[in-house]
């Protein structure tokens, strides 16, 4: 009978270790993915245009008036496309060179009037350490699709 309680007492404090240790890995592992949220920084992705769609129609450059379609994303390296949670879209009109933040700016030069591009943009040329708004955290990198609707 005292071997049956000490198995019994042994096989107890091995599953106690067992599930302490499984507590452990569960808690660094919740502890790694905390920075692969989408709206964590993620300061060291490069800016890069996609032409999803090359225009036909005339090209944007510096100084003109584009209207564009434009859907906004907070980038997740995990998710398809990078395409995180959705910010935003809508259409409107901008001088390429000002008004708007950097990188949007230099993702729309030299796009085609009927072309569509995905723009990956850094902190660094979007709203850096501040962010903007509650919508976008800072040192978000942010994924935006374009389409170039007209020049003028």
């Amino acid at each position: 009978m005292t071997f049956r309680l000490w198995r019994r007492r042994s096989q107890s404090n091995l599953q106690a270790k067992a599930g302490f240790s499984l507590l452990l890995v569960m808690a660094a592992l919740v502890g790694a993915c905390k920075g692969d949220s989408p709206t964590s920084p993620s300061a060291n992705v490069p800016f890069s245009t996609t032409d999803l769609r090359v225009g036909t129609g005339a090209e944007a450059t510096t100084g003109q008036l584009a209207t564009v379609n434009y859907a906004l994303w907070l980038y997740d390296a995990g998710a398809a496309q990078n395409k995180g949670r959705a910010i935003q879209a809508s259409q409107f009109s901008f001088t390429v060179g000002t008004g708007v933040i950097p990188g949007f700016s230099q993702g729309v030069a030299g796009m085609r009037v009927g072309g569509q591009r995905r723009i990956i943009i850094p902190p660094n040329l979007a709203y850096g350490a501040g962010g903007n708004g509650s919508d976008i955290p800072g040192n978000a990198t942010l994924v935006f699709e374009v389409e170039l609707v007209s020049l003028q």
